[in-house]
């Protein structure tokens, strides 16, 4: 199984953020923006941190944001935020985060499995550092092993 999609539209690098919130909300604005979710989503992903607290801080400098299946999921489909600086989100070990990636999906088995395919990727110590300091949202996907289908040789 791929990784859900990840459209252009979907990626912001070197975004200004001085709380969590303020990227978290970067990561929902990204998934609206793409056609993933509808506005409600980013407001439910910032509750289930209050809520639970930092556990979406799965690793050193990366959160992963997301909220349960809802109507206010249009698709599955992800977002990239990088920060211009590291903002805390409370997790003892992991903190600051600088980069945050928004999942939505439409079912939690999905999200087992996208939450598998993540970790396959992160795995690599290299990728987290390399996608903070990326510039280009194509360098972001390609570290992430997508490729552009219109690329891809036949």
């Amino acid at each position: 199984m791929t990784l859900l999609p990840l459209p252009l539209d979907a990626i912001e690098i070197g975004v200004h953020a001085d709380t969590w919130r303020a990227a978290v909300t970067a990561a929902g604005d990204a998934l609206q923006r793409s056609g993933a979710t509808e506005a409600g989503y980013t407001e439910r992903m910032i509750r289930v941190i209050d809520e639970f607290g930092a556990y979406v801080v799965i690793a050193p400098g990366l959160a992963l944001a997301h909220a349960r299946p809802g109507p206010d999921v249009v698709t599955e489909g992800l977002s990239i935020v990088t920060l211009a600086e590291p903002v805390a989100f409370g997790h003892p070990h992991n903190d600051p985060v600088g980069v945050i990636v928004g999942l939505a999906v439409r079912n939690g088995d999905e999200h087992l499995h996208v939450v598998a395919q993540l970790a396959n990727v992160f795995n690599d110590p290299q990728v987290i550092p390399a996608i903070a300091a990326a510039t280009d949202a194509e360098a972001i996907r390609s570290l992430l092993g997508m490729t552009d289908s219109a690329k891809e040789p036949e």
